[in-house]
């Protein structure tokens, strides 16, 4: 732990000598800057125009990813601030959780199986716990929407959230950004870029540092400002190789975490029965805790780059990567105090039926990845990229329950388990241009997923090879209007589950994605419209049961599953010194079997779903047929704007952000209690920016103070956890 923080330390503090905060990428006020300028993305490995690529995508960069990671927020910001993206988690800041298209899993077991991958400078983290690391001194983000595998490194039926850092290069250049705000919320961010000699070896160190007091009160125990406190420390260093006379290319990448604060805060009985959303008993800053609550994360990894011209037309590309971690996490899942046995004034807030507190801890987890790619383009018509994917993941876990009633909260059992996951992936695409105007492109990939279960009293193994495939057809009608269709198979292999009790497994999932889009650039440059329209069909889609009637986590599979909807992507600059952004998405989702059980709440909520009994009358559970997937909302919609007025030798200006997500269900089946409707969140920023590179600036996040629901649990009581409160500060920048 003391020499991941040493290093970390010295990569912030040398990442911010001689430098202060990055600039907004929106230009100054200047005649032409009523113009978008083009987006470079790489979401088919090579560095293409946007508008040319046949895949929904969305990009986030430059201003608009620092103002949403403004005031000390970790990755789930990105959640609603997409078309059809969704981030969530019910540990923190730890074990963000994905969807895209209302694909995703609300598992919160330590090895989880996700459906959507963030790759991350080309390593896809699969572990949970390896996705939430910081967003600092990035190139941007790509959103790609829909199945992946024929391209990158591990299937993924959802979509890919693709984190690129910015890379070194052979020049000085520095960056830094400082904010303070309330909760005493501390945050510095910066880079130096270093070239080292002629052109050849260039250095980039970076470094974040976030840190927020605590302010909720333990009213059980009488500590004031006790939880929702953190401190995070990241750091990145690169080294890139680039000798004379040659196009080899080598570029080193070693990066680190430490997080240390609170777990997830489990507040009880502040959904009221009946009704929707959060009741009349939640205070934001007070709970009644007899349980502990502490998080400790730690993660370092190593990515290796290598690129190589093999000929004039072709490339090889070999990214290795190793990523290691350690997590231990404690709650008091209850929410409260005591138990309702032990008579009234012994228990509380509200009804508290048994208490529970307990911990996961990711021992150790270790991901190697090897990816040998070659690419061949000649400069005609025909375009190809091969490769083969090796993946090896070992992870360690430890689940403890505690006794929240006895003095010293001792352990009362532990479950132990271990998981190692190889895979190979062999894969290839083409592209041929018919014409000046039609591309034809299609891939290929052969999977085989085997796993290693190991626990007290069982080992399993499992495992499955399936082909997956996509293939696409573009147009380009006009010189600003391109047109795609696509079709797509995705495939997740099988998983393993256990906490406490007998492990839970389920087989392999398919998806086919039909999806079709139009791509435009309007008047003279000054809007950006891109549109896409797709349907899903699941097999086998892999479903896992949180809590309920007795707490479990269960793996199972649909048979069917299936979703459609569309999203739009806006940018637009219609008048100098104004830049619009906007994205809209409507995502319908639906578990199509006759019959498809699922056990309901522990809690006393009203299931909305016919019960289900046997020949003797006992309840199996609820029928959920017919229900849209957990955590995936309709509507998501989104805007920003800018507008800046030159100001002497800068610019004063103002940026706002907006985010809506609608009605949202929180577990398979349906309930009034255990949901959240529709809502909007809001930021705003004023500030000054000088034209020789400082600026200084007050932001705000979810301005209009939202008090809404992000999850619940079930077995219990009903507890809920809840979105970020209202924060506010100021923040200073200055770029070399």
């Amino acid at each position: 732990m003391k020499s991941l923080k040493s290093f970390l330390v010295a990569s912030a503090a040398l990442s911010a000598f001689g430098s202060v905060a990055s600039a907004p990428a929106v230009a100054q006020a200047t005649e032409n800057e009523a113009r978008l300028d083009p987006v470079t993305v790489t979401a088919q490995r090579i560095e293409e125009d946007l508008q040319e690529v046949p895949v929904s995508i969305s990009t986030l960069a430059d201003e608009k990813l620092n103002n949403l990671k403004a005031g000390g927020a970790d990755v789930r910001f990105l959640s609603a601030r997409v078309p059809s993206v969704v981030a969530e988690s019910s540990f923190g800041r730890a074990f963000p959780r994905f969807y895209i298209r209302g694909i995703g899993n609300t598992d919160f077991d330590l090895n989880a199986s996700q459906p959507v991958s963030l790759v991350y400078d080309g390593v896809p983290y699969e572990s949970p716990i390896l996705k939430g690391f910081p967003v600092f001194d990035l190139e941007n983000i790509e959103v790609l929407r829909g199945p992946q595998g024929t391209l990158f490194g591990r299937n993924t039926p959802g979509g890919i959230i693709k984190f690129d850092s910015a890379r070194p290069v052979h020049e000085f250049d520095a960056y830094a950004r400082a904010s303070y705000g309330n909760y005493d919320t501390v945050t510095a961010e910066g880079a130096v870029n270093l070239p080292i000699f002629e052109d050849q070896l260039a250095l980039r160190l970076s470094g974040l540092y976030q840190e927020r007091e605590p302010y909720v009160d333990n009213a059980f125990t009488g500590q004031n400002d006790r939880y929702e406190g953190f401190e995070e420390l990241a750091g990145r260093a690169q080294l890139l190789f680039t000798p004379l006379n040659s196009d080899f290319e080598g570029l080193l990448n070693f990066h680190a975490r430490s997080n240390d604060g609170d777990a997830r805060l489990f507040r009880a009985n502040i959904i009221q029965q009946g009704k929707r959303g959060l009741g009349p008993n939640f205070e934001r800053d007070t709970v009644y805790y007899d349980g502990q609550n502490f998080l400790a994360q730690d993660t370092h990894g190593l990515t290796l780059t290598l690129s190589k011209g093999l000929a004039d037309a072709i490339d090889m590309v070999y990214v290795f990567g190793n990523e290691q971690a350690e997590i231990a996490s404690r709650g008091d899942i209850d929410g409260g105090f005591g138990a309702s046995f032990l008579g009234a004034g012994n228990f509380g807030p509200g009804n508290i039926p048994f208490p529970s507190e307990t911990s996961g801890a990711v021992n150790a987890l270790h991901q190697t990845t090897h990816e040998i790619r070659f690419a061949y383009d000649d400069g005609g018509p025909l375009r190809a990229q091969t490769g083969v994917f090796f993946f090896d993941e070992f992870v360690s876990i430890t689940s403890k329950n505690f006794d929240s009633l006895s003095p010293g909260n001792p352990e009362t059992s532990q479950a132990s388990r271990s998981l190692d996951t190889e895979s190979v992936g062999i894969f290839a695409s083409v592209s041929y241009d018919l014409t000046d105007a039609v591309t034809l492109s299609g891939g290929a990939r052969w999977t085989d997923d085997d796993k290693e279960f190991s626990a007290t009293g069982d080992n399993r193994s499992l495992g499955d090879e399936q082909v997956s495939w996509d293939a696409s057809i573009s147009w380009q009608a006009t010189d600003t209007i391109n047109t795609y269709a696509k079709v797509a198979k995705g495939f997740r292999g099988p998983t393993v589950q256990q906490r406490f009790g007998a492990p839970s497994q389920a087989d392999s999932e398919t998806l086919v994605s039909y999806e079709a889009g139009v791509k435009t650039e309007l008047m003279d440059r000054r809007i950006r419209l891109n549109t896409a329209i797709y349907y899903l069909d699941f097999e086998g889609q892999q479903l896992t049961i949180v809590g309920g009637l007795d707490n479990s986590v269960s793996l199972f599979n649909a048979d069917e599953s299936e979703g459609y909807g569309f999203e739009v992507d806006l940018e637009a600059a219609p008048i100098e010194n104004l830049l619009l952004t906007g994205g809209l998405s409507y995502n319908k989702t639906e578990f199509k079997d006759d019959l498809i059980i699922a056990p309901g709440c522990g809690a006393p909520c009203t299931v909305l779903d016919p019960p289900v009994f046997d020949d003797m009358n006992n309840l199996l559970g609820y029928n959920i047929s017919g229900n849209s997937f957990p955590n995936a909302p309709e509507w998501i919609a989104n805007f920003t704007a800018r507008y800046a007025i030159p100001v002497g030798d800068g610019e004063v200006y103002g940026f706002t952000d907006w985010a809506f997500k609608d009605e949202t269900n929180f577990f398979l089946y349906d309930s009034i209690e255990f949901g959240q409707d529709a809502y909007w969140e809001g930021g705003l920023r004023l500030g000054y920016e000088a034209n020789s590179g400082w600026g200084v600036s007050v932001f705000a996040r979810n301005i209009l103070d939202e008090e809404v629901l992000e999850g619940a649990i079930d077995f219990n009581n009903l507890t809920g956890f809840v979105n970020e409160p209202r924060t506010y500060g100021v923040e200073v920048n200055w770029q070399y």
